[in-house]
């Protein structure tokens, strides 16, 4: 199988999940002069370190598998992935680069193509969805539980670490009930971050499944099938092949069958010709 061929690109699924994180990383900078609220920010701040970790991770995957490691890194913008992923916020609007880049996506495969390729890789397309699903419940979620439950009465959700906390148990569908909301909002938000953790373990659940427990692929690309143009091509030469070997084995079958007979033929004058000579034998030793 020959190798495959490395590109700056990576698959259309990765390529649009790190867009999104990018558009999400630079609108929490936009965030953090809004919301004016310290617990608040703090809960975009651990979002934002989460996401220099996978930045981080982004930049080391493409420079390892880049064609040529330094027009990556100076032409392709490589040197901003590394400064948009280290933990400083005067680097984070650097991130607008891995936009660039997913433009440039689109703009070479085209729209069309990019949504067939998504349709086509079923499997990948969950995975990135229920990682973005993820990421938005937990920092949105988060914000939300933390903004309607840190002043009410008897709130136990009263800081960032409450939220995050409450937030990932609930999605988990864990529910150790350690942290709660009191308010009427604060339990409809909860309710929905339950029903969306189910829908995402749920599809995690079923990934996995197709992963692990579905049918190896053949090198057509399809799980075990064989490709639909080499059927009647492979049928039509097993059908002659059989009829040829068919017609083979009964002339040889027939051509046996006459040797044997003028071999037994043969055999059985030669013992008629002894038999002769045996009589002539007895006859001559009787009459002496």
């Amino acid at each position: 199988m020959a190798k495959k061929q490395r590109s700056e690109l990576k698959s259309t699924g990765y390529e649009i999940f790190i867009g999104i994180l990018s558009i999400l990383s630079i609108v929490n900078i936009f965030l953090l002069y809004l919301l004016r609220d310290p617990a608040l920010d703090q809960v975009i701040e651990v979002m934002n370190a989460i996401f220099s970790a996978v930045f981080l991770i982004d930049f080391t995957y493409r420079i390892v598998t880049a064609p040529s490691r330094s027009a990556y890194f100076f032409r392709h913008f490589g040197w901003a992935d590394l400064l948009a992923s280290l933990p400083f916020p005067q680097f984070k609007i650097l991130r607008i680069f891995r936009l660039v880049r997913v433009y440039r996506l689109l703009r070479k495969v085209g729209i069309r193509t990019v949504g067939r390729t998504l349709i086509r890789d079923r499997a990948g397309s969950a995975l990135y969805v229920l990682l973005l699903m993820g990421v938005f419940v937990l920092q949105f979620g988060s914000l939300w539980i933390l903004r309607v439950e840190e002043h009410a009465p008897g709130a136990n959700i009263t800081t960032a670490s409450d939220a995050l906390w409450y937030t990932i148990v609930t999605i988990s569908t864990v529910g150790y009930g350690d942290q709660y909301p009191v308010t009427q909002l604060g339990r409809i938000i909860g309710t929905v971050i339950i029903i969306v953790g189910v829908g995402i373990f749920g599809t995690f659940t079923g990934y996995l499944a197709t992963v692990f427990l579905g049918s190896p692929k053949t090198e057509s690309g399809e799980a075990g099938e064989a490709p639909a143009a080499e059927v009647p091509t492979a049928e039509v030469p097993a059908a002659a092949a059989t009829d040829t070997a068919a017609a083979d084995i009964a002339a040889t079958d027939t051509t046996a069958r006459d040797a044997t007979i003028e071999r037994m033929r043969i055999l059985l004058a030669q013992s008629e010709a002894n038999l002769a000579e045996l009589r002539q034998l007895v006859d001559s030793g009787l009459g002496r």
